[in-house]
């Protein structure tokens, strides 16, 4: 452990953050009482510590709602920006990328946003380690915020993705996911696109639930994980 007196001090920013975002919820907080905030990272590919967000699209769930006056979208600078496998699926092209915005610029903008908030994604961990990266280059804090994965509700609550036992069984993607539930997809592998779908997604699974339960929604009948 540092001595006290070696210990960076952190930045407001950085404090009101961690301060804010608890590491755990109560059991029987209310569906409704919980800030969620849906999010989706394209990437110039998929080696955490290596590879670099291109773009970040965040939707605010408030009250069981998708609050898209609240959106966030960037385009992240990244100096360099090239050509590759990946720029075939997310299609944002490096000129995009180099008048995007400094990660430094996007943070004080993102960190209020994640702050006391439950961090929801499909297949959630990837967008997650990436978002911690970041911090942890920029300010040397770790994210602390609970997550929750699409991916993994649907293989609970939709019978076309149960667990199988078979070895080889991969959560589902987030077109079959919308394919199951009727929903149409919109601007697929765009990180707006992906993070509006997977909210849309999440409420209605978080519906499915409920319904099974019979009763309101809370804390402890979501999989929520540390990340």
């Amino acid at each position: 452990m540092m001595p006290f007196f070696n210990r960076q001090k952190l930045s407001p920013l950085c404090q009101d953050y961690l301060d804010a975002t608890k590491p755990r919820l109560a059991a029987k907080t209310e569906f409704n009482r919980i800030r969620f905030i849906v999010l989706d990272c394209e990437t110039s590919g998929f080696k955490v510590g290596t590879d670099r967000i291109f773009s970040l699209a965040a939707f605010e769930i408030a009250e069981g709602r998708i609050d898209i006056s609240g959106s966030r979208k960037w385009i992240v600078y990244q100096p360099q920006a090239r050509l590759n496998q990946a720029t075939e699926v997310h299609g944002i092209l490096p000129d995009e990328i180099r008048q995007g915005t400094p990660e430094q610029d996007i943070l004080p903008e993102l960190l209020p946003l994640l702050s006391g908030a439950v961090l929801v994604g499909h297949h959630v961990r990837f967008d997650a380690a990436m978002l911690n990266d970041l911090l942890m280059r920029h300010y040397r804090i770790r994210l602390c915020n609970r997550i929750i994965d699409t991916a993994r509700i649907a293989m609970n609550e939709l019978i076309a993705f149960h667990q199988t036992g078979y070895a080889n069984q991969r959560p589902p993607a987030l077109e079959e996911v919308c394919a199951q539930l009727n929903l149409p997809l919109m601007a697929r592998h765009t990180a707006e696109g992906d993070a509006f779908m997977t909210a849309e997604i999440f409420l209605m699974l978080c519906s499915h639930i409920r319904k099974r339960l019979r009763r309101p929604l809370m804390a402890k009948d979501l999989p929520m994980r540390k990340f």
